[in-house]
């Protein structure tokens, strides 16, 4: 007599066993993004699979708004946990951008990659308000993606009038120093103890000239370094007795080639 297993018995065995390697081929997947997000320079301690989903949720979400791969690691770099953020936190400020600002999808882009905290920068409370100061400081064009202009349409209004206070302390009047803000706005990127008061001071102590008047005419007279061009170009103009003669702008605008030759 032969036995003979009944056959369903290997059918049961073989429909309920589980697809070999299935493990396996879950770690080699995840292993894949984490070496993916690598090479964009996102490398994050611990990232959990629920933490890669959500970041590459975030990425393609950013290449819908026409970023690409090599812009990645400059964003992941300057805003690490940019992209574990929803993308419905981040809609708004591309709303912002486009509506409010004016700003092609191409300029968004270029702002964000200036100053990519831009977009963990609340609209409503941040973006707006800062965009209509500076409006009204007369500052046009905040649409260009300069690097100056990323950075201040990511600055606190409260930050800008630190600048503003100052110019008052020194001298001005308010609507004097919304005017020279306005003029030069690089000058909100600068500090105030440990640049502009002691540039004002030099204008006024060691030049002996009028800061209120000379700022007031030519307010990119901040933008220049005290060590490298103002104090050395200042005392060159003394030794020759011509100091209080030359005009800031001509003093410091013109090239060394032609400043130095003007007065040898």
């Amino acid at each position: 007599m032969h036995l003979l297993l009944p056959p369903t018995t290997l059918c049961s065995y073989s429909d309920h066993r589980p697809p070999p390697h299935r493990h396996l081929q879950f770690r080699t997947s995840h292993h894949k993004n984490l070496r993916y997000l690598k090479s964009l320079g996102i490398t994050q301690p611990e990232l959990t699979t629920k933490t890669v989903s959500q970041i590459l949720t975030t990425i393609q979400f950013l290449k819908s708004k026409g970023f690409s791969e090599p812009d990645f690691p400059r964003i992941a770099f300057l805003s690490p946990n940019l992209f574990t953020s929803d993308p419905k936190t981040l809609e708004p400020v591309f709303k912002f951008l486009t509506v409010e600002l004016a700003a092609s999808p191409e300029d968004s882009r270029g702002l964000i990659l200036k100053c990519p905290h831009i977009l963990e920068s609340d609209p409503e409370f941040v973006l707006k308000p800062t965009l209509d100061y500076l409006k009204k400081l007369g500052i046009n064009r905040l649409n260009t993606p300069t690097t100056l202009n990323a950075h201040l349409l990511d600055t606190r209004v409260c930050k800008f009038e630190e600048k503003t206070r100052f110019l008052e302390e020194v001298g001005f009047s308010e609507a004097e120093s919304r005017r020279v803000c306005g003029r030069f706005p690089a000058i909100f990127g600068y500090g105030i103890e440990n640049n502009l008061r002691v540039k004002y001071v030099y204008l006024v102590r060691e030049m002996k000239r009028d800061g209120r008047d000379e700022v007031r005419r030519f307010p990119q007279y901040f933008g220049f370094s005290l060590e490298k061009r103002i104090r050395p170009r200042h005392l060159h103009l003394k030794q020759r007795k011509v100091d209080e003669e030359v005009p800031l702008n001509r003093m410091l605008l013109w090239d060394d080639d032609r400043f130095y030759k003007k007065w040898k």
